[in-house]
């Protein structure tokens, strides 16, 4: 499995970001990376309550996987941000 050199809090606020400024989404830019870019911060703390929420996995989820295995990796994603 691959895995990503970026954290998923930055991962999730550049999704976040590119759905607010993206014409193929919410926005009016044809091409949103350079706004991306300098504005992904400021959707920083969306991309952690989004995390927080996701430290519980729903039934179907559990059912896939291991739960406890998930929570305690969400919890380390979130820990890691705030070192």
């Amino acid at each position: 499995m691959p895995v990503s050199n970026t954290s998923i809090v930055e991962r999730i606020a550049r999704v976040i970001a590119g759905r607010v400024a993206s014409i193929n989404a919410e926005g009016d830019e044809k091409s949103a990376g350079d706004r991306v870019d300098a504005t992904w911060r400021d959707y920083a703390e969306d991309a952690r309550s989004i995390l927080r929420t996701l430290r519980e996995p729903d039934p179907a989820m559990a059912e896939a996987g291991d739960a406890d295995m998930w929570e305690r990796m969400v919890l380390a994603a979130l820990e890691a941000e705030n070192a």
